[in-house]
Parts: C-alpha cells; structure tokens; sequence
C-alpha cells in the first residue's frame, strides 16, 4: 500500500471509560493518519464499541482527551461530533424501518439543507435548487454501492445484508471526513461480505476518507487494514501492521486463551 500520511486526523489519547465499578476501556491511545484504514480487533466485551461511543459522543469519558483534525472534541455532544465531519454506522443496524433506501439515505443529508420548511413544503426556487443538489449526492452513493434495485424498497422489508449496505449509505450521505463503522460485515454471508470490503476499500480510495475500523472477521481485516490495534478487557494490549498483529503473542493468547 502507499505510504500514509504523518498528519494525525483523529488523536485518542489515554481514554478511561467505566460504568460503575467495571472499567469499560483503560488508558487507551492511539491516532489514525488522513490517509489510513485502522481497524480495531479483540474479544468480545474487549471495549471496541466503547471506543467508537467515546469518540462519538454517546459516551462521556472519566479522563483522557480525544482530537480530531487538531481539535479537542471530548464529551462533545454527538450532533456537534457530526457536525464536524466524523459519522458512523451502528452494530445493530439504526434506520428508519418505515422508509425507502433512497428516503433513509437523504435524511442523511438534513445537515446540509439550509432551505427553511415552508420553502421545503412549496419546493420552490432555492429550496428546489438545493433538494436537486442533495438528490444528485445520494444517487452516486446509490451507484457506488450498488443499491440500484433497492433504492425504492422500504427499508423494513430489507434483508440483513442489504440494510448495512444503507446504513452505510447514510453515513455517506453526510460527508464524512472520517468513517467509523462498527462491524459492518456482522451476520453477512461470504459473498455479501466479499462485496462490503469491496465498497469500503472503493470508499477509502476514491473518496480519500480515513476509516476506523471495528471486525470480528480476521481474514476481511488482514485483508483491508493498513494498521491493527487490538483491545482486550479495556487495555490495548498491541499495536501494528497486519504481518505484525496475526504473529504477536499477546493477540494470540488474547484470541485462543492460551
């Protein structure tokens, strides 16, 4: 792969997270560069989600600070999170059951619109300009993933695999500077999988958007990843390229108990 960029879009450093008396992630720390997909691994219960929730605002840290293109964002609220340019997709998949593909993927862009919901409702002048604008941005999102047949279909009646496709779809629409996604391969079959790494890997290039990146499919990750760390009981416990990560002996007795 090329060289990576020495610019740090996302810092993480030292993040304490618990609930109660269980320590949820401690002194975490690591950065992802403009140009790079890290991917974070480890055991179920090891504290990934809790990672992407920290730098996402869902969850508000003890100690340690998060910044993002150089600014502090810890324990900001998630809509200004979002306002900055970070999105993500969820575990357990987050959409408007009720709307089509193409419905789920513009609500996508409501951060955009500036037209007020008088001129919206009459769909007139500027307003119609910029309803226009937004409609062209979803559909290249639909033809880069490949949702060509499914824009029109309500989400609900969706099968798995094709509503992590939307979901993903929807982080898109938002314009992201950076791209968390939190196990979008979960529950595929291989083929589906297959085409999920395709698209993140056509999001990284074309688009140039770093992705951090959370997988419980160690193939898929060795795979796709310029750069691994891997959680266990909260800690970081390594750190590195991929040839590095699958032969370190704390990941291996992490995975295998042994």
């Amino acid at each position: 792969m090329e060289a990576q960029s020495n610019t740090a879009k996302l810092r993480v450093e030292g993040l304490h997270l618990s609930f109660g008396g269980v320590a949820a992630l401690s002194d975490v720390s690591f950065e992802i560069k403009e140009k790079e997909i890290l991917a974070i691994i480890g055991p179920n219960g090891a504290g990934k989600t809790s990672v992407l929730n920290c730098i996402t605002g869902f969850y508000r840290t003890q100690r340690g600070d998060i910044y993002f293109e150089g600014k502090r964002i810890t324990n900001l609220r998630p809509h200004k999170i979002v306002s900055l340019g970070i999105t993500r997709t969820f575990q357990n998949i987050e959409l408007f059951t009720g709307l089509t593909a193409l419905e789920n993927l513009m609500a996508g862009r409501h951060i955009h619109m500036r037209h007020g919901s008088i001129a919206g409702s009459l769909f007139f002048g500027k307003a119609r300009n910029e309803e226009v604008k937004h409609r062209e941005i979803v559909e290249d999102i639909v033809e880069l993933l490949e949702m060509e047949e499914i824009r029109q279909k309500v989400v609900g009646s969706l099968p798995y695999g094709q509503r992590k496709r939307v979901d993903l779809g929807r982080a898109l629409a938002l314009e992201p500077k950076l791209l968390l996604l939190d196990e979008p391969m979960a529950g595929m079959n291989v083929e589906e999988k297959e085409d999920m790494a395709r698209f993140i890997l056509d999001i990284h290039e074309l688009k140039g958007i770093p992705i951090l990146l959370i997988e419980h499919d160690m193939g898929v990750v060795m795979d796709i990843a310029d750069k691994i760390i891997v959680l266990d009981f909260g800690e970081k416990i390594a750190d590195g390229v991929p040839q590095e990560i699958k032969v370190d002996s704390k990941v291996i007795s992490a995975y295998l108990g042994s």
